[in-house]
């Protein structure tokens, strides 16, 4: 695979030649948009200029809204008549992304594409555009716990980068991208993963939950300290749930479109039933479903663990509820025999 060198004038030439072609998305630091007063967040969001892309920082948001917008129209309907929006840019989609948001991206794709045996179309058509750039990862932020989840690592990827402070190396993978760094010195690059998180989490490794966990006072802690706000879920890359709304216009109840927005298990009235019913109404119980959904459920099934260990939902949780020592207390609770 070759590999290139660039300074970071001579990239940003090559970066503005990739967006003639491709709709190009990254982190991108949106000032004064965070959650506390003169604070900046860093989402995913397409990209113009190299200048945009973030690398020094962790996104709070997830890449998944590339494939899965949290509002998407799905269809329109006019009496017997339904029609599908077109994208808002057909063009392929490059996005810039870390190792451990690629691996978010292999279960996304088996929520989307491989649970119950149907793809879902609306899915499908913009993942099939999609091509992964992956930005190096050698150093691990604050709360990642990556390498824990073994999702540390991949191959799975177009091209790769380095970001220096003036310069980047690039190891292209994939032949159809050569064209546009072949401008560069050519370099020795290979990309490098980070062998070593400050936090490690112990997963538990068992075929079958017993069931005093289900009911176990662990969860209790979580009744008074989760708020509901689902930052949690929205902030995850694998987190994949959502509500369908049909929306009716004014003029005519016969016209309308039906939409599916982002929703989650922490939240309010996710798990709410006609008739007034509802399950998991405290919020331990709801932090128990999203735990043994990462943990375990998905893993009895696809045989893998949902979460990537971003460390995304630790980051921001505005009550500092740990999802990582979650786990950690799920396991000790397992080895020491303290399930009740």
């Amino acid at each position: 695979m070759p590999s290139f060198a660039f300074s970071g004038e001579a990239f940003a030439s090559a970066f503005t030649s990739l967006g003639e072609k491709y709709a190009v998305w990254g982190p991108k630091r949106l000032k004064g948009r965070g959650r506390f007063f003169g604070t900046d967040l860093v989402t995913y969001a397409p990209l113009q200029t190299f200048d945009e892309l973030e690398t020094d920082e962790k996104s709070a948001m997830s890449p998944k809204s590339v494939v899965f917008p949290p509002d998407e129209t799905l269809f329109y309907f006019t009496g017997d008549h339904f029609s599908e929006p077109p994208l808002e840019d057909e063009r392929e989609t490059i996005v810039f992304l870390r190792p451990c948001d690629i691996n978010g991206f292999r279960r996304l794709d088996a929520m989307f594409l491989e649970n119950g045996g149907t793809a879902d179309p609306f899915y499908l058509r913009r993942r099939e555009k999609l091509h992964f750039f992956m930005i190096e990862c050698r150093e691990s932020f604050e709360n990642c716990f990556c390498v824990s989840m073994g999702s540390n690592t991949t191959e799975n990827y177009a091209a790769a980068f380095r970001f220096g402070e003036d310069s980047v190396e690039v190891e292209v993978k994939d032949p159809r991208f050569a064209q546009f760094f072949a401008s560069g010195t050519p370099s020795s690059f290979t990309p490098e993963f980070v062998n070593e998180n400050v936090k490690k989490v112990t997963v538990p490794a068992v075929e079958e939950m017993p069931p005093e966990l289900f009911v176990s006072p662990l969860w209790d802690e979580y009744d008074s300290r989760c708020i509901a706000c689902g930052r949690c879920n929205t902030s995850c890359v694998t987190c994949t749930c959502f509500s369908s709304l049909d929306l009716f216009y004014s003029d005519s109840r016969n016209c309308g479109e039906r939409r599916r927005v982002w929703d989650g298990c922490h939240l309010d009235g996710f798990s709410d039933m006609a008739g007034g019913h509802s399950f998991r109404k405290k919020k331990g119980e709801r932090m128990r479903f999203k735990t043994f959904h990462k943990i375990y459920d998905f893993r009895k099934r696809f045989g893998y663990d949902m979460c990537v260990g971003c460390g995304r939902c630790d980051d921001v949780c505005p009550e500092y509820i740990s999802f990582s020592e979650c786990i950690d207390r799920v396991s000790e609770a397992l080895k020491g025999g303290e399930v009740q």
